[in-house]
């Protein structure tokens, strides 16, 4: 589970997010990253938590399986939220192919995405 400070949940912070911030994409999902705080903390404040949330529509699959593929995004984001820029906002978006994806697909091409905005990658 990602832990509560890590959580995306309102509207405006997934709207940022994606309107604001580079995109990625990959054949299963796309990656929306809004590096870095959006403003700047006082001295001694310490850089708020990168945090992150899922768009999975109803194009990837019925009720059971979007819950699946969120919960396999949540915990590989959670593995690598430590890789991203403190006060980042994330958006992983599911692509329809999602749902017939196994774990280590849907890694791969988390990865992908995220070197490819994180600057490791080329286009």
């Amino acid at each position: 589970m990602l832990p509560t400070e890590n959580r995306l949940r309102r509207r405006e912070d997934f709207a940022t997010a994606v309107r604001r911030g580079r995109r990625a994409g990959r054949p299963l999902l796309v990656v929306h990253l809004r590096s870095g705080a959006t403003g700047p903390h006082a001295p001694g404040e310490s850089a708020p938590p990168t945090r992150a949330g899922f768009v999975v529509s109803k194009a990837v699959g019925g009720a059971v399986v979007r819950n699946q593929v969120k919960r396999r995004l949540r915990h590989l984001v959670r593995d690598r939220i430590s890789m991203l820029p403190p006060g980042s906002l994330v958006v992983v978006r599911a692509l329809p192919g999602a749902g017939d994806a196994d774990h280590a697909q849907l890694a791969r091409d988390l990865d992908a995405a995220l070197r490819r905005l994180l600057g490791g990658g080329t286009r």
